[in-house]
């Protein structure tokens, strides 16, 4: 087949042609751009929606939605029970209101997760809310005070202890004597001042220590985890390693004490995580910085990895146990 030399019908001009062609596929780039992001934020919406919020903001909203319930709280075990069934799910906190609220847990299960330090931090946390709304109260209602003495002295003796706030005997004293009108040596208008800042000072304080008890709570799981790989890593090591810096192999026994206790004989990583079969360290001396960045393998006998240092040095490790951890 040969090519016509017949002339054709429009003459083609290269330039405008080309600018045709050029805004076209622009216009198909941008139609493709937008299909793509309608497609990705389809995508995204069920994930959105599924995702539970988690986060110490929410601390507000619980006080306030569960208001008439914190008000009611005067023991341990109410506290428990209100944030196992309401509290601890609306705050993101599900699986350790799950793990409390478990029935019949062998010992060995509940010392292993920990349940004895986790309820002493949702005592603290349940402790808190209750005096925040408490203290909340106080401030809105201060001018018909009636709220104070509507506290028995058992629930105030129970907020003492867990609530651990400095400004608490404040906000009882001034809001009884407001209530009761012991206004002989300080004017009415001074007390009520004198009570609304208190109210407010104590509900700030409350607030700061229900997000630090929320935070615990929500790293009670990695710190178990932690925990975990700390005891694999406990134990006795005989570490090569390989610098490629200088071509040169190092041996060293590497000893790491069960979790919480030091030794006098060997050094410590500044920082260690262990996540499943992984372990990080940073080794830190005389502004010599170190990174290892290691696996578990056969059955936790060895381990595996690499380092980098801040003086130029990197290259491999390889360790095999030695000798098991000694308590």
């Amino acid at each position: 087949m040969t090519r016509s030399d017949r002339p054709l019908p429009h003459p083609i001009h290269t330039e405008v042609h080309g600018r045709r062609l050029r805004t076209q596929r622009s216009r198909l780039r941008l139609v493709a751009r937008c299909l793509l992001l309608a497609e990705f934020l389809t995508l995204l919406a069920p994930l959105a929606s599924s995702a539970e919020p988690t986060s110490p903001m929410l601390l507000a909203d619980v006080v306030a939605q569960q208001a008439d319930q914190l008000a009611a709280v005067d023991s341990d075990e109410q506290a428990m029970t209100l944030f196992t069934t309401a509290v601890g799910p609306a705050l993101g906190l599900k699986d350790a209101a799950g793990a409390l609220g478990a029935k019949r847990l062998p010992g060995k299960l509940v010392k292993e997760l920990k349940l004895a330090e986790l309820s002493e931090s949702v005592f603290e946390l349940m402790g808190a809310l209750a005096l925040w709304q408490l203290a909340e109260t106080v401030d809105r209602d201060a001018s018909q005070p009636s709220t104070a003495t509507a506290f028995s002295e058992v629930r105030q003796e129970w907020l003492r202890t867990r609530a651990q706030n400095a400004s608490l005997g404040d906000l009882f004293r001034l809001a009884q004597e407001y209530q009761a009108g012991a206004t002989s040596e300080v004017p009415s208008d001074q007390h009520h001042t004198k009570l609304l800042l208190v109210a407010q000072r104590t509900a700030f304080e409350a607030s700061r220590q229900a997000t630090k008890a929320w935070w615990d709570i929500q790293g009670w799981k990695d710190r178990i985890r932690q925990a975990k790989g700390l005891a694999r890593l406990c134990g006795t090591w005989q570490w090569t390693i390989h610098n490629h810096q200088n071509h040169g192999d190092q041996k060293a026994v590497v000893m790491f004490p069960p979790a919480g206790q030091t030794s006098a004989h060997a050094a410590i990583p500044a920082e260690t995580i262990v996540l499943g079969d992984a372990i990080y360290l940073r080794w830190e001396n005389n502004g010599r910085i170190q990174e290892d960045s290691l696996l578990f393998v056969k059955d936790d006998a060895k381990i595996e990895g690499s380092f980098v240092n801040n003086t130029g040095g990197w290259g491999s490790i390889t360790g095999k146990r030695t000798a098991a951890c000694q308590p």
